[in-house]
């Protein structure tokens, strides 16, 4: 529970600016302190809670950084709580949902662009959970305590992996997690790819947080797979961070409704990619129960998760990582089971389900890219574990697949190449989040149940093993590569290849390689060019592999003559429909409730 409230600044929202009908916001920031009995049942799943100091009462205590933005009059109504999971401590809610500028703390009008959450009323909160998050620019993080035995810090040998010039750019030196406690023994190996054998490289420490390549002035090679062997101590007892956001959220429904400015009716958990992961694991762990036995998000909406979770509950986990075919595919970050739906895991024999089955759980929307079907596993969110059939996910539960879109897709995406062989993909998706984020509030609020699921399925081909994908052959195009796998991990630290894995599919493909089920926005039904959620990498990277989360957008030719010029087999856009079925695509959306109006004129629709 929160114990202490710390509030370091409450001001005008950019200076008292106007959002329609909910007015002016109020920015409130601060450290918010809590404490959890080790002993109660609802902390129980905390790893490492045996081994965290407690204080003279026998609890075990934590800070948290977090905001809130609420609407300045808003004590004279219920309020409609939308918390966002930070993502490595950054608000994603204004760069994506709202069009905006990326940054933790927006500074003009300009920087919420739409400013959708803002104009729907929304009172918006954020608080840290993740130990290692940085601070900087207004990030949030977590006070945790580390573990210890014996009254000293827990050690043990760990792996990390660094790839240079994809995820966290151009490395000259590789930042560690945890401290080394013993340099003898440690050990640095490079691979080209993710099959290829490891060798031995050598290195130097900087200090005991950083080492170096060797000969002096060595420089990772772009794209390669650095994985280093240590000893490392003083893990934190990272998963407090799920009872840190359980207890914040449950602290702005009761005691702390002030805070929010008033009471709270309902409260809508909200996070994109790594927020989303954590998001379904808050639901798995158990956390969406409140120490009291309240539930704590009545509704949640995870973007882009696939059927991921976090390595975060662990003692020297590291919560950042995220399992791509060549980068972090051999850290912890999926497990049975991943669909809401039960089922029987064929590989362990369990069955289980993402949700409780119980008051406890939440309305459920997951929302996935193309991308997650060829790297996150998502197809097993609503197939059998063995990919063999199609299961109906629960009443409380929608599942929509956004077609052509790649992983980070929003408006303003690059074009060029970047590290990869086609295009990059840069169709923008959240005019559907937008849409299904007002359907949840109303579901939650109203009982008014959203759209339908949208999913490719496996009873009407449109749901295929990577092997029958009917990919075009597209002139000077690289082909679709294979997928990432899905296979539980024995051992993160000495991974081996798993005997067994589960079956995941992808989404086929109509004559111009564009996804044919799954929710079309009007860039996919009306397309300009063939948009993938899957991309491979060009030299200096290792060529051919899957890129990380990349999309491909491959254009298609101005006139039939271009077209016959290069043999594309794809007409070209002069043999197309235009406008007028963009705008009736757009309308047929509207009219389904996946689109809202506002939106839809954007693709020629009148409102």
């Amino acid at each position: 529970m929160i114990t202490d409230l710390e509030i370091r600044a409450t001001r005008p929202f950019l200076d008292g600016a106007r959002f329609g009908a909910a007015g002016a916001y109020v920015w409130v920031e601060g450290v918010a302190s809590g404490a959890v009995d080790p002993a109660h049942p609802a902390n129980a799943g905390i790893a490492g809670i045996d081994l965290a100091p407690r204080d003279p009462a026998g609890m075990v205590t934590y800070r948290t950084d977090f905001v809130v933005l609420r609407p300045a009059d808003a004590a004279d109504r219920p309020g409609r709580l939308l918390y966002e999971v930070n993502n490595r401590g950054r608000k994603m809610i204004f760069a994506n949902v709202c069009a905006g500028a990326a940054g933790n703390v927006p500074r003009t009008e300009a920087d919420l662009g739409n400013a959708f959450v803002l104009r729907r009323g929304f009172t918006l909160a954020w608080s840290g959970w993740d130990a290692g998050a940085p601070r900087a620019n207004g990030g949030l993080a977590l006070d945790a305590p580390v573990a210890l035995r014996d009254g000293a810090p827990v050690t043990r040998r760990i792996r990390e992996e660094f790839i240079s010039g994809t995820r966290l750019g151009v490395l000259e030196t590789f930042r560690l997690a945890y401290e080394a406690t013993e340099r003898q023994g440690a050990r640095l190996t490079v691979r080209r790819t993710q099959t290829a054998p490891r060798q031995n490289i050598p290195f130097a420490f900087v200090d005991a947080r950083t080492i170096r390549l060797l000969p002096e002035g060595s420089l990772p090679e772009p794209g390669s797979i650095y994985e280093f062997h240590y000893v490392a101590t003083g893990p934190r007892v990272l998963g407090l961070g799920f009872a840190a956001t359980r207890d914040f959220v449950a602290y702005l429904r009761g005691p702390g409704a002030a805070l929010a400015g008033g009471t709270v009716a309902h409260a809508l958990g909200f996070g994109i990619s790594q927020a989303g992961r954590y998001l379904r694991d808050h639901i798995a762990l158990g956390f969406n129960r409140a120490e009291d036995g309240a539930r704590v998000f009545d509704g949640v909406f995870t973007h882009v998760a696939g059927i991921g979770r976090l390595f975060h509950n662990a003692l020297f986990a590291q919560p950042a990582r995220t399992r791509t075919w060549h980068e972090d595919h051999d850290f912890p970050e999926v497990a049975f089971p991943f669909s809401a739906t039960a089922l029987t895991d064929p590989i362990s024999g369990a069955t289980g389900a993402l949700l409780a089955g119980d008051a406890s759980d939440p309305l459920l929307i997951e929302t996935n890219t193309a991308t997650e079907y060829w790297q996150k596993g998502a197809s097993l969110l609503h197939t059998s574990p063995d990919g063999m059939r199609d299961v109906a996910l629960p009443e409380g539960v929608r599942g929509y697949f956004l077609a052509g879109t790649q992983h980070a897709g929003k408006a303003g995406m690059p074009r060029d190449r970047g590290p990869c062989a086609n295009p990059r993909n840069w169709h923008d998706p959240m005019g559907a989040v937008r849409a299904l984020l007002v359907a949840l509030d109303a579901w939650v609020a109203d009982g008014v149940p959203p759209p339908p699921s949208r999913l490719p399925r496996i009873d009407d081909g449109t749901l295929v093993p990577p092997e029958s994908l009917a990919f075009p052959a597209i002139p000077g195009a690289a082909p679709p590569p294979p997928p990432n796998d899905v296979a539980p991990l024995a051992d993160w630290v000495d991974p081996v290849v798993p005997p067994q894995a589960w079956v995941a599919l992808v989404p086929q493909v109509d004559a111009d390689g564009n996804e044919i089920a799954g929710l079309r926005l009007p860039d996919i039904a009306v397309p300009a060019g063939t948009h993938t959620g899957w991309n491979c990498y060009a030299p200096p990277y290792p060529e051919g592999e899957i890129a990380d989360r990349d999309g491909s957008f491959l254009a298609f030719a101005s006139t039939r003559a271009e077209r016959e010029a290069v043999g594309d087999p794809r007409l070209s856009l002069a043999e197309r429909p235009g406008a007028a079925a963009r705008a009736a695509a757009a309308a047929a959306l509207v009219q389904d409730g996946l689109l809202l109006a506002e939106d839809a004129s954007a693709f020629g629709l009148a409102t």
